[in-house]
């Protein structure tokens, strides 16, 4: 659920990873990358896609680079519309073929975790069990994280959507429904996989949110890829594959376009993106692009 929950509430665009916990030692600040390239800047922040109210993360000199923008890129758009679509598409892609339920396809240890995790979060089971595997595991992870006092619209996307100068252009990655359809393509396997792990962390290592927050608010690169992107990478390599490495390829390219444009743009994308050696940063380096960061 680290980092699988990561990407996939970010690849929702509903809610993401409530990290509580330790507040940052003065000085510490989140991870940021920065691009010089001509008459090009761009700076690349990792987020995580919902915060808890009262978490400090917005240094000044951070808010300043972002007061200097042209242009602030995200995942996905956060216009009603996109949203709107979104929510369509879940609900129609989100569903098991008419007379499937989700049980069936869980181990024994998976099903016996489904039942006490449903109950503990006061989740009613048969609410799930007409979902696939990916959406229920979603469910699952923003229920979990909301009953630990994390609260949709206090991301860092929205915060800094808000704070973002009203001259610079909003621009977006991705769609929401191509988002979408890269959990709801993933294969069945896969899914299930990904679900049982979750389930898994959410009995045995409920305290890992807390670790995963202190490290970003740290800015601690070494610590995220620990406890957040090598587990995703052990446990389901196709997912990871799917939706991290696969989309930081993108991503780079279209960074490397932008720094043939003189301008200065903020990207803000889920930090699990930007970390690792098959990150956004790592995979500019290796194409000769200077990035200034950890």
């Amino acid at each position: 659920m680290r980092i699988t929950g990561l990407a996939k509430l970010g690849v929702l665009a509903a809610a993401a990873l409530a990290w509580l916990g330790t507040v940052a030692p003065a000085g510490a600040e989140p991870p940021v990358w920065r691009i010089h390239k001509g008459g090009a800047e761009v700076i690349l922040f990792g987020s995580v896609h919902l915060l808890n109210p009262g978490q400090p993360w917005e240094t000044p000199r951070l808010m300043g680079e972002l007061a200097q923008a042209q242009s602030v890129w995200f995942e996905i758009p956060f216009d009603g519309a996109s949203r709107a679509g979104a929510e369509a598409l879940v609900a129609r892609l989100g569903k098991l073929p008419k007379g499937k339920t989700l049980t069936p396809l869980l181990s024994p240890v998976g099903r016996a975790r489904l039942a006490r995790v449903t109950a503990a979060l006061g989740v009613p089971a048969a609410a799930l069990e007409p979902l696939r595997p990916w959406f229920a595991e979603v469910t699952l992870t923003v229920t979990f994280l909301q009953a630990r006092g994390a609260t949709q619209g206090a991301g860092v996307e929205e915060t800094l959507a808000a704070l973002a100068p009203a001259t610079a252009q909003r621009r977006a990655f991705e769609t929401p429904e191509e988002q979408v359809a890269l959990l709801a393509g993933a294969g069945q396997a896969e899914q299930v996989a990904s679900l049982e792990e979750t389930l898994r962390q959410i009995e045995d290592e409920p305290a890992a949110f807390d670790v995963l927050q202190k490290a970003w608010v740290d800015g601690d690169v070494a610590a995220i890829v620990r406890e957040g992107v090598a587990p995703m990478r052990r446990a389901t390599p196709g997912l990871y594959r799917r939706l991290v490495v696969q989309r930081n390829r993108r991503w780079a390219d279209r960074i490397e376009r932008l720094l043939k444009t003189p301008e200065r743009a903020f990207i803000v994308v889920g930090v699990g993106h930007l970390v690792g050696p098959d990150s956004v940063p790592a995979l500019l380096r290796r194409r000769g692009v200077a990035v200034e960061g950890p």
